[in-house]
Order: C-alpha cells, then structure tokens, then sequence
C-alpha cells in the first residue's frame, strides 16, 4: 500500500511540474494508457499460469 500512495503522489508531483512548465503530460491518453496497462497485467498472469500448466 506505501508503494502504491508513494507512486500516486509521485505522479501527482510530476503532472503539476509539467502543467506548471506548460509542457505536454508524460503519459498516454487516458483510455490506451489504462488498456495497456491490463494488457501488461494480463500478459503476466497468463505467463504464471503457462508456466504452472508444464510444471516450471
């Protein structure tokens, strides 16, 4: 749970830096940016499961 608020907060810092610099957000659009985050997510369970299934 600390890492998870420390990246919150984090985030939060840099997109005020970067508002405040008048500059472009460092991040996606927002809904290709959530799909490639469960993507990734996804991606990793189905590896854990495959490797479950031939015993490694």
């Amino acid at each position: 749970m600390q890492a998870t608020l420390f990246a919150l907060l984090t985030g939060l810092l840099v997109g005020l830096i970067f508002s405040f610099l008048k500059l472009p957000l460092p991040a996606p659009n927002v809904l290709p940016g959530i799909a490639g985050i469960v993507g990734i997510y996804l991606g990793g369970q189905i590896f854990q499961y495959i490797m479950k299934l031939i015993g490694k």
